[in-house]
């Protein structure tokens, strides 16, 4: 969770009353803050601090004084405290990074964070490719269906487990995502809940639950990897650790296998909960290792990793590229079941969490009230759906997903097209208005392409800007097609207004754009 104030005013204390943490997180006290931490000063200048290649080592937190406001460098330690690591010497500590730029901009446009990390270890890497995808997943956040089979029914023994009809990850919801995949164009399909434990889980903190090699009797994985296959669609496999990490290193090189032998390469991993059996820390030196092992080990596999609830990046992408992305922030999901990200979030995580690579933050929401799916819930996405679409250039990712449910992108085609026609891997970036916790507009152009996309944010104010097209190709004449906040959109009273509007545009043409609270636009400006 991010907060703005002075560096003498830093206190965790009213978060840690609000929310109740997923046990992701440590802080040495509430007058720590984890990196990487951005200042901005009185004249301009914005500093950010945090650290690199962060090998066999705990990551690292800046502890306040507030008094003399100064900064000190504290590790996160060991299930036995007070160690903080162990090392055998010769060994090499992380980089401490410091980016000093002159404005806001010059935060995003700096790779130092990735560019003090290793080279690329692996021999090939054309099996990487960046992609975009679906999945049985948000139904689940939003109630509609559950990650166990047995969701409803008394687990007080195994023989009362009856199938509630609940189930997510069925045979025939699976194959209604790979058609509604395949007909859009999109590469994945993630599925959670496939597989056996999840019912023994929940709230228990046991070890050895999960299998990753038996699915459950109601997902029959062989027909839909081949059903996916001839689709022109990959499953992704999810792998949910429990954070039973002892658990899950020993199934790995069984589970890649099986994911190889079913024709999968891509995994989302996930740390939900207390480190079994030790209780580590998610960020300390135990941990930081085990991921290292998961990326070195899926890379044996050819299998790119998503890893959530892992520690924050730190440009390791450098050196393991199949590290694809990861969540290691509060995403999307926060809002279908806690107070939410407010307004601000997505314009403070580029400038912070972002930087030390890429973000899997699920965009695409389009029904942001949670009382869609039950009249007593209060949650809500504090977006408006136009900036929704405009987090698919803003907050980088080589994978991004489309969140929300098939059904309600059918509702709105028209909006969904931008989606479906957005790519993830780019050449090139401009930055077209940038204010740490206030608005962010980004231009990004597409790789092997001509085209550019438009990404324009901003926080819980209304805000107009005029984004100027000073980084096209002097002679060509584009098609800009607009996709913005309509008429009375707000994030709290009125989300859904999506107005579309298209224009030819040439080199050092202004569109402007008119975004409402907790609004954006998003913008596709494609060569004729």
């Amino acid at each position: 969770m991010y907060s703005t104030s002075k560096i003498s005013e830093i206190d965790g204390t009213p978060y840690n009353e609000a929310e109740t943490p997923i046990h992701t997180q440590h802080i040495v006290d509430v007058h720590s803050v984890k990196t990487p931490f951005i200042q901005m000063m009185d004249d301009g200048t914005h500093i950010l601090i945090h650290e690199a290649a962060l090998w066999d080592y705990p990551a690292m937190h800046l502890h306040i004084d507030r008094e003399k406001l100064l900064f000190n460098s504290q590790l996160i330690p060991s299930a036995n405290a007070p160690v903080k690591s162990v090392n055998t010497v010769p060994f090499k500590t992380p980089w401490r990074s410091i980016t000093l730029a002159k404005n806001a901009a010059g935060i995003i446009t700096s790779n130092l964070v990735y560019n003090l990390n290793d080279p690329c270890v692996l021999d090939d890497v054309s099996w990487i490719k960046p992609q975009k995808y679906v999945g049985i997943w948000w139904e689940m956040h939003v109630g509609i269906s559950t990650w166990d089979m047995y969701g409803s029914q008394d687990m007080s023994s195994a023989t009362n487990r009856v199938p509630s009809g609940k189930h997510g990850a069925t045979t025939e919801n699976t194959k209604r995502y790979i058609d509604f995949a395949a007909e859009h164009g999109f590469d994945g399909v993630l599925v959670e809940g496939w597989n056996i434990g999840w019912e023994d889980w929940f709230g228990k903190w046991i070890d050895s639950v999960f299998s990753f090699t038996t699915p459950y009797p109601d997902y029959d994985i062989d027909f839909l990897s081949k059903y996916a296959a001839d689709k022109g669609v990959k499953i992704i496999m999810h792998h949910e650790t429990s954070s039973a990490v002892p658990n899950y290193e020993s199934q790995m090189e069984d589970a890649y296998q099986f994911m190889k032998d079913h024709g999968m390469d891509a995994v989302k991993t996930g740390y939900v909960g207390k480190i079994i059996p030790r209780g580590e820390m998610h960020d300390g030196q135990w941990m930081v290792n085990h991921f290292r092992r998961v990326a070195e080990t899926t890379a044996k596999y050819k299998i790119a990793v998503n890893s959530h609830e892992s520690v924050r990046p730190f440009g390791q992408m450098r050196t393991y590229p199949n590290w694809w992305t990861a969540e290691a922030a509060r995403g999307n999901e926060f809002n279908a079941w806690s107070m939410g990200n407010p307004p601000e979030h997505e314009t403070i995580l580029p400038f912070t969490r972002i930087k030390g690579g890429g973000m899997d933050y699920t965009p695409g929401i389009f029904e942001v009230r949670m009382s869609a799916y039950d009249p007593n819930k209060t949650e809500v996405v504090h977006t408006t759906v136009a900036k929704q679409l405009a987090l698919y250039v803003t907050m980088y990712s080589p994978l991004q997903m489309a969140a929300d449910l098939p059904q309600n992108y059918e509702k709105r085609l028209d909006v969904f097209q931008f989606i479906k026609d957005v790519p993830v891997d780019w050449q090139d970036t401009k930055v077209l208005h940038a204010a740490v916790g206030d608005h962010l507009g980004i231009a990004r152009k597409e790789k092997n392409s001509d085209n550019w996309w438009i990404g324009s944010i901003t926080d819980e104010e209304a805000r107009s800007f005029d984004l100027k097209l000073d980084f096209l190709d002097d002679g060509k004449t584009y098609t800009a097609t607009i996709y913005e906040d309509g008429e009375g959109a707000h994030w709290k009273d009125n989300p859904y207004p999506v107005n579309i509007r298209s224009m030819e545009v040439k080199k050092g043409d202004v569109i402007k754009v008119n975004l409402a609270a907790g609004g954006g636009a998003a913008i596709g400006v494609v060569a004729k």
